[in-house]
């Protein structure tokens, strides 16, 4: 999962948008706590703040990278530093 995302191409669906999933953490809460939880419950996941997130399409893992909050007018907001990119060409 090193190779950086190659060159530009001109294949037509290169405009088309689509979305990715970040994973912070997975939470395994019993049913019955699950039913107690109410507003302002706090779910305890298995990773700590500074653990890597894993980026996916659909069911496939496509990077990691690192939570990071962005700066300047759009403060406030989280963003995500590559670490690392799958082969996303499919190529050995």
């Amino acid at each position: 999962m090193d190779e950086p995302i190659g060159a530009e191409s001109a294949h037509p669906f290169d405009q088309v948008p689509i979305e990715i999933t970040v994973s912070v953490g997975r939470a395994r809460p019993q049913v019955r706590e699950l039913l107690r939880l109410k507003r302002d419950a706090v779910l305890t996941l298995d990773r700590r703040l500074d653990d890597p997130v894993e980026l996916y399409i659909g069911d496939r893992l496509i990077a990691r990278g690192e939570l990071q909050e962005v700066e300047g007018e759009s403060g406030g907001m989280l963003s995500v530093r590559l670490t690392e990119v799958a082969n996303l060409r499919g190529n050995p």
